[in-house]
């Protein structure tokens, strides 16, 4: 079955057509910069653009860096604030013409690595985490979804953990590997002592970079690099709105 699948990010909007079966994109992707700043109307013109780059008329999926709860924004820490209470599935499907379902974007990538990943088969307390322009979260417990974890957002010596922590911080900062691993090892070591987890999967635009700053790492978990890497966004997008393809309601509420 083909699905768009479309990851929206703090600085670029990528989709592509995904083969749900077997995790595989069928296009190549492509890719346009985040509108600055990036309220609802210009965002969801660019993911139109994109829709219609491929020419695509079917089901989409929509990974947004936002708590969704049944299509609606409910947080906004790397998107522009008027998005907050906005009903994005609605306005994502008057622009594209075409049925969206719109999930957390970090819950999308733990969905495609649980799948097609790093984490599948895995049944134990698995946690993905995101980084990027921000730090995302998705929590697994046998293999089903916790959704909207924002766990990025934790408090850590007063500031949220992806101040120091996300990909955005080691450049705004020119930190070494070794200084922002330190500081990534702080945050993971804080989720280990909240949730215990069998197994921790490093994934966002970042993890490419994984043998950089693995060794900086200190932890009980095993954790590894994600195999999807920055294309499970896409890829957990399109599984997601799999259920739109069988007229089903969903809610991760």
């Amino acid at each position: 079955m083909e699905i768009m699948g479309i990851d929206i990010g703090g600085s670029g909007i990528k989709g592509a057509i995904v083969n749900t079966d077997t995790g595989e994109f069928t296009t190549p992707r492509f890719r346009l910069p985040t509108p600055i700043p990036a309220k609802p109307s210009p965002v969801a013109e660019v993911t139109s653009e994109i829709t219609h780059h491929f020419d695509w008329h079917g089901v989409t999926g929509i990974g947004f860096p936002a708590v969704i709860h049944s299509g609606v924004v409910f947080s906004a820490a790397n998107i522009h604030k008027k998005w907050i209470g906005t009903d994005a599935a609605a306005l994502f499907t008057e622009h594209t013409g075409g049925s969206v379902l719109v999930i957390n974007d970090a819950d999308a990538a733990g969905l495609a690595e649980m799948t097609f990943g790093a984490g599948s088969g895995r049944k134990g307390v698995v946690l993905i985490v995101t980084i990027g322009t921000g730090l995302g979260s998705s929590l697994f417990l046998k293999g089903d979804l916790v959704p909207n974890t924002e766990l990025g957002h934790l408090e850590i010596d007063g500031k949220d953990a992806e101040w120091r922590a996300s990909d955005a911080a080691r450049q705004r900062e020119n930190l070494s590997w070794q200084k922002w691993g330190g500081n990534l090892n702080v945050f993971l070591n804080t989720l280990e002592r909240l949730f215990w987890p069998d197994l921790i999967i490093v994934g966002g635009g970042v993890s490419k970079q994984f043998d950089k700053f693995a060794p900086y790492i200190n932890l009980r978990t095993e954790i590894v690099q994600a195999k999807l890497l920055n294309d499970a966004g896409i890829i957990g997008a399109a599984l997601a709105a799999k259920v739109l393809t069988n007229k089903e309601v969903i809610s991760e509420e």
